[in-house]
């Protein structure tokens, strides 16, 4: 139908570690023909650790092809702030556990703030995962979080729903996307 949206696909450490990644991604890309930007990859904190500079590099190769890239499940794993402030990617994504307890939890509510705070100081995008409720996508507006993901938005669904749902969805006055 000739829209163009990003897919996110993850990356784990055995595939951060693949000698030809980048070649891989670099001929699907051309033979899908797609922009580089349409293709994100999300990556664990745990993922990059395992061999951190060589994580590092391959990582910087992916963004200088203008791949977008993502830590996943930000919080959940080493969380080294030196290795945040080394990784060349462009979007956090906190772990939908620190974003489902917000309304329960005053610890959960100052870590996502705090990292939302941080993410923003470091010149990048916060993703929140697992919003499940208004009252928590509100939470998050106020907060400044850039994006959105969870079941309040849209639970999984088949492909041949998807068309009809983003043809009629409107962000109820949220996070940018």
């Amino acid at each position: 139908e000739g829209r163009a949206l990003p897919i996110a696909v993850n990356l784990s450490a055995r595939n951060l570690r693949e000698e030809r990644l980048l070649e891989r991604i670099r001929h699907l890309l051309e033979s899908w023909g797609a922009e580089p930007g349409l293709l994100e990859l999300e990556i664990t904190e745990s993922a990059v650790m395992d061999d951190a500079e060589f994580a590092l590099r391959v990582l910087r190769s992916l963004r200088d092809e203008g791949i977008p890239l993502y830590i996943d499940d930000f919080g959940t794993g080493y969380s080294s702030l030196s290795y945040l402030q080394k990784l060349p990617v462009e979007y956090i994504k906190i772990d939908q556990s620190f974003v489902r307890d917000m309304s329960l939890s005053r610890d959960s509510m100052a870590i996502v703030r705090s990292t939302i705070d941080l993410v923003h100081d470091l010149g990048r995008k916060v993703v929140a995962e697992g919003i499940e409720t208004r009252q928590i996508w509100n939470q998050l507006r106020e907060m400044g979080c850039d994006i959105a993901q969870g079941y309040f938005i849209a639970k999984p669904m088949p492909a041949a729903e998807f068309q009809d749902w983003i043809s009629h969805y409107r962000p109820p006055d949220g996070p940018a996307r």
